[in-house]
């Protein structure tokens, strides 16, 4: 039988730290933002509050905005409900837009769009339209990525839309899809088999022109036990899943319990924990922080909760502790994530989920620093929103917190990340809360484009907009 440890986690609150980035060090500049153009996607995009978030505006899309070849590429729902993709030379006012033939079914945020590049045949792949159900997926001909210049942008460049992936059935149960490219050139497929509560995670495969089941890798089973009482069954949540440079898949996660006997109150969540495990075989089999194999992708062992070295931040689930946040990994490979809860400080029972977090949630960054260990510091910024913080790192590895309502807080590499301060307040976007960031353009011009939408009320459409942020040359 598995046994669950924890690994030291240590916490930073002011202190300075050694510089974790090779290229970082007293000469690098530290995180700065220079505002620039702001552009209109839709002046009338869909607009609904479910699950406290907005069908256009998830963060943990993968991706809703991304960046190729000169070219910046967007994914959206229309007032109407279609299906849209725009895309813009760089640097452009405006963006050009298809429908994919496909309209938005239930008003759930969940069933976002995601957008994959297939490096390997250059086509533009998009997932759609999923809450524990059927997906609907598009891609493009191939080449079109490549020759953007050269290529017109029309509908009749993506195929029809279809239940399967090139009639890969995949599961009837289907959430949160996110396309994961592959440094040689495949493009991966995450996504959950299940419901909340009692559901596993699984990758697929495009090698260029054949989609490839891989199979499930984390396990729904095992026994959690709390202070307040015991759960048997659970599902694991992504705060992303990504590959470094080297070709190393992180991927850190929290749990969430069906019993939620485990939690002090009824009004709370049942997450809990903040997790990390690593792939060096493109996902083939998952490794704890240590190394040690804790799961086979498609085998009978699945990463559990029961498996040892997994909690690089214990947290049990009494404070409104977030799902789905956000990482990144810098220059030399080093995991950092972004999480956030209600602290201790004030109370050790939260008693209701959006409402304290609104009140009393703040963000915190963890990372592993150049010795091995685990560091956590708070950011002092108030979430003043229940929403999820998106991370990005820039060239020198300084840190940038996207918080809710287009706010940015940074903190440099030089500091070991424990400088944060705000630099951009978010004033005059009125963003709803959550923002998309393009995670694939900061390496390609060191810019941080934004996709947020205007607050609105009920169901009135409202606009839908990028930002644009020069970071440190």
């Amino acid at each position: 039988m598995k046994r669950r440890t924890l690994l030291t986690t240590a916490l930073l609150s002011a202190a300075a730290g050694p510089a974790l980035a090779g290229t970082a060090g007293a000469a690098a500049p530290g995180p700065s933002v220079t505002r620039r153009a702001t552009t209109t996607l839709d002046e009338r995009a869909v607009y609904f509050v479910s699950y406290d978030g907005l069908v256009n505006n998830n963060s943990f899309q993968k991706n809703g905005l991304l960046t190729h070849k000169g070219y910046q590429y967007a994914v959206w729902y229309t007032a109407d409900r279609n299906a849209v993709v725009g895309r813009r030379a760089l640097g452009a006012s405006t963006w050009s837009t298809v429908k994919v033939g496909h309209t938005l079914r239930y008003d759930d945020s969940h069933n976002v769009i995601s957008m994959g590049l297939s490096k390997t045949d250059g086509r533009l792949h998009l997932n759609m339209d999923s809450h524990s159900d059927g997906f609907t997926y598009v891609k493009s001909v191939a080449g079109l990525m490549d020759d953007p210049a050269g290529l017109s942008w029309t509908a009749s460049r993506f195929g029809a839309p279809r239940s399967t992936l090139d009639g890969l059935p995949l599961t009837s149960q289907f959430t949160y899809p996110q396309f994961v490219a592959v440094p040689d050139g495949r493009l991966q497929l995450s996504y959950r088999t299940g419901v909340s509560g009692n559901g596993r995670h699984a990758l697929a495969e495009y090698n260029g022109s054949t989609w490839t089941d891989l199979g499930e890798w984390s396990s729904s089973t095992g026994t959690y036990t709390s202070a307040h009482g015991s759960s048997t069954v659970r599902n694991m949540y992504l705060h992303g899943i990504d590959y470094d440079r080297n070709g190393r898949l992180h991927s850190f996660f929290t749990w969430r319990e069906q019993n939620g006997a485990v939690m002090c109150s009824p009004g709370g969540l049942t997450n809990h924990d903040t997790g990390y495990v690593h792939s060096d075989d493109r996902g083939r089999t998952w490794r704890n922080d240590a190394g040690a194999v804790v799961g086979t992708t498609g085998g009978s062992d699945k990463v559990a909760v029961t498996d040892s070295g997994l909690v690089v931040d214990p947290l049990g689930p009494d404070h409104s502790l977030m799902n789905q946040e956000s990482q990144a990994t810098d220059s030399a490979g080093r995991p950092h994530a972004i999480i956030s809860y209600v602290p201790g400080r004030f109370g050790q029972c939260t008693t209701d989920y959006a409402g304290d977090r609104r009140a009393n949630g703040r963000a915190f960054h963890v990372r592993r620093t150049a010795t091995g260990t685990w560091r956590k510091t708070e950011i002092p910024v108030p979430l003043n929103s229940s929403q999820r913080t998106r991370l990005v790192l820039d060239r020198y590895d300084n840190a940038y917190a996207v918080l809710p309502f287009g706010r940015i807080a940074a903190a440099s590499a030089a500091s070991g990340h424990t400088d944060w301060t705000t630099l951009f307040d978010g004033g005059g976007l009125n963003a709803f809360g959550e923002v998309v960031v393009d995670e694939t353009r900061i390496a390609q011009d060191g810019v941080l484009s934004i996709l947020y939408q205007v607050k609105s009320t009920g169901t009135t459409p409202s606009a839908l907009r990028v930002i644009d942020f020069g970071l440190p040359a």
